[in-house]
C-alpha cells in the first residue's frame, strides 16, 4: 500500500478532481494538517503512519507562491523524518520556471529551488511542461517531465469546429518549436509573429551584457581592441505564414501577463484570422488578466488544471479548462509499482 497525500488545497473545486485522481488509484487522501500559526510560521502535523511507505505529496501552486513552497519543503522533510520509504513530489507546475537562466546580477532561482527540494528529502520528482526541459539537469534525483499536449490536441480536434481551417501560431519566434509541434501533428500550417514587443526571455537582460559595454581607458589596456556587440533593432510587426480566412490557434506553455497575447490576437485580427484560441498547459493569469481577456479579440483560452483558476473562470467565460489528472493518477500508478514510465512518453521527440 501507499498513502497519497496533499498538502494544500486553496480552491474547492480542485479538491473534487484530486479526490477523482484518489478515486482512480483506489486510494485515500493521507490525514495531515497544514496551516499558519499566528505569526505566519508553517506547521505540518502527519496524523498517521508512513514509516516504510511510498508518500505522493501533491502540491499546487497558489497566488502565495512562497507559501506554497515552504509548505512543500516542510511537508517533505516531515515525511523524511517520519522514515517514509520514498518521497515523490506532484507539482504539475513547477514555481519559478522562468528563472532558469542567469540575468544580469541575478540568480537562477529554479536551480535554487530544486537543490532545497533535494536537501528537504525529496526521492522523485512528477511535474508537466517546464518551461525549460534544462530544469531537469538542476535536480539530482529522476524527475519526470510529462506533457499536456495530447490533451490539447486533442481539445482541438474534438471542441474546435473545423479545425482543418486553422493555422498553429507561435506569438514570437522563442514559442516556434512548440507551434511546429502542434502543426505537424495535427497536419495544419504554421504561422510566426516577429517583431513583437521586447520580452523578458531576450538575450538583453542576461548575463551577457554584463560588464557594461562602455568603454573605459582605464580599465582596458590600450593594446585591446575588443569589439562591441551591434545592438538590436526592433523590425516592425509581421507575420509569416498565411492566417487570411482563418481559425488562429496560438499554443504556448504559460498564459499569465496576457498582454503579449492580446497584441497577438489584434495583428492575427488585422491579417485575416475570423477566430482566435489561445492554448496553453499552465494558466497562470494573474492580476485582471481574465478581464482583459473577455474585452480582447481572443474567441477562447484553453488551459489545463494544472493551476486552481476557477475565480478567473467566473471572471472570464472564455476560459476553458481541460483535465490531466488522468496522466497524473497514471504516473502515480506506474511509479508505485515500479513500472516503465516510457509509455507516457510515447511520440515524444526530443524538440517536444
Amino acid at each position: 500500500l501507499f498513502c497519497l497525500y496533499i498538502l494544500c488545497c486553496f480552491i474547492a473545486s480542485y479538491c473534487l478532481e484530486l479526490l477523482f485522481l484518489c478515486r482512480r488509484l483506489g486510494v485515500e487522501l493521507g490525514k495531515v494538517q497544514v496551516y499558519q500559526e499566528a505569526n505566519r510560521e508553517t506547521r505540518v502535523q502527519i496524523e498517521e503512519s508512513v514509516r516504510s511507505k511510498d508518500v505522493f505529496i501533491i502540491q499546487t501552486v497558489s497566488k502565495d507562491v512562497n507559501t506554497t513552497i515552504m509548505e512543500l519543503l516542510i511537508m517533505v522533510y516531515a515525511c523524511r523524518t517520519s522514515c517514509a520509504r520514498n518521497i515523490i513530489g506532484v507539482i504539475p507546475y513547477f514555481p519559478y520556471s522562468k528563472q532558469c537562466k542567469m540575468r544580469k546580477r541575478g540568480s537562477i532561482v529554479s536551480k535554487l529551488l530544486a537543490s532545497m527540494m533535494c536537501k528537504a528529502g525529496l526521492t522523485h520528482l512528477i511535474t508537466m511542461d517546464l518551461h525549460q526541459k534544462e530544469i531537469q539537469g538542476f535536480f539530482n534525483i529522476p524527475v519526470d517531465n510529462l506533457r499536456a499536449s495530447p490533451f490539447l490536441l486533442q481539445y482541438i480536434q474534438e471542441e474546435i469546429p473545423d479545425y482543418r481551417n486553422a493555422v498553429i501560431v507561435a506569438k514570437s519566434p522563442a514559442s516556434a518549436k512548440r507551434a511546429q509541434s502542434f502543426a505537424e501533428r495535427l497536419r495544419l500550417g504554421i504561422a510566426v509573429i516577429h517583431g513583437e514587443a521586447q520580452d523578458a526571455e531576450s538575450d538583453l537582460v542576461d548575463g551577457r551584457h554584463s560588464p557594461p559595454t562602455v568603454k573605459n581607458s582605464g580599465a582596458i589596456h590600450p593594446s585591446l581592441e575588443i569589439p562591441l556587440l551591434i545592438p538590436k533593432e526592433k523590425p516592425p510587426i509581421t507575420v509569416v505564414g498565411d492566417v487570411g480566412g482563418r481559425i488562429a490557434i496560438i499554443v504556448d506553455d504559460i498564459i499569465d501577463d496576457v498582454d503579449s497575447f492580446l497584441a497577438a490576437a489584434e495583428t492575427l485580427k488585422e491579417r485575416g484570422a475570423y477566430k482566435i484560441f489561445v492554448m496553453a498547459t499552465h494558466g497562470i493569469l494573474s492580476s485582471d488578466a481574465p478581464q482583459l481577456i473577455e474585452e480582447s479579440a481572443i474567441d477562447e483560452v484553453v488551459v489545463t488544471n494544472t493551476i486552481p483558476h476557477e475565480i478567473q473562470k467566473l471572471q472570464c467565460p472564455k476560459i476553458k479548462t481541460v483535465d490531466i489528472s488522468m496522466i497524473l493518477s497514471e504516473a502515480i500508478r506506474r511509479i508505485h509499482n515500479g513500472e516503465s514510465m516510457s509509455y507516457l512518453f510515447r511520440n515524444i521527440g526530443m524538440d517536444d
